[in-house]
């Protein structure tokens, strides 16, 4: 399969990617080399090989989830350019 000028920037624009139209060719040979990079893997022998949950083979220890420094909420909201009820004030950002 082959990436053309069109699909380039078919795939721009659903990517919201802005791409130059001086880059255009230049986007299509990596889009291309990417394509025959994956047909090349494609023609590995996978037959017999079990898939890998995890490249690391060993588990990691869980812990207590324990707090050892709070209770500081008003050195915290000390901070604050503005705070109420012990919550931080912000600007609306939605309508």
């Amino acid at each position: 399969m082959a990436i053309d000028t069109e699909t380039v920037k078919r795939v721009a624009f659903l990517s919201r990617l802005k791409v130059d139209d001086d880059k255009i060719v230049e986007t299509e040979q990596e889009f291309n080399k990417i394509l025959g990079w994956v047909e090349q893997l494609n023609e590995v022998n996978t037959d017999n090989i079990e898939p890998l949950v995890s490249v690391n083979q060993t588990n990691l220890e869980c812990r207590d989830d324990v707090v050892n420094d709070g209770e500081k909420a008003e050195a915290v909201l000390s901070n604050a350019p503005m705070q109420e009820f012990g919550y931080f004030v912000v600007p609306k950002v939605v309508e």
